[in-house]
């Protein structure tokens, strides 16, 4: 497993909005997520920036990608895109983030 963190921003307005669709996230968008080798996925909030910080323990980070190709994905993708910021086509900005320290 391949450990993945990303950083991604909610509207200050909507982040009750955002926790709320997340809990719990669409039963389908799930499986697709655990079928594409995606395990302990986490998302945290920084109130005070309103950045998200996402974490992920993925097989690959092609596996990764490929989620984003799936009709779940872009469904889910247009169902959150007026709680954050947004590329055109409704996936969430995101910005990968270095990893400086790991203890196992």
């Amino acid at each position: 497993m391949k450990r993945k963190a990303f950083r991604m921003k909610v509207y200050s307005d909507k982040i009750q909005e955002y926790t709320k669709r997340h809990n719990p996230i669409w039963p389908e968008l799930q499986k697709v997520l655990k079928e594409h080798g995606v395990q302990n996925y986490s998302i945290f909030l920084d109130s005070e920036t309103h950045s998200l910080f996402g974490y992920a323990e993925i097989e690959s980070e092609e596996k990764w990608r490929s989620i984003a190709e799936t009709e779940i994905c872009k469904k889910w993708w247009a169902h959150m895109a007026d709680l954050m910021e947004t590329n055109n086509d409704d996936s969430p900005i995101s910005v990968d983030l270095e990893s400086v320290f790991y203890l196992s």
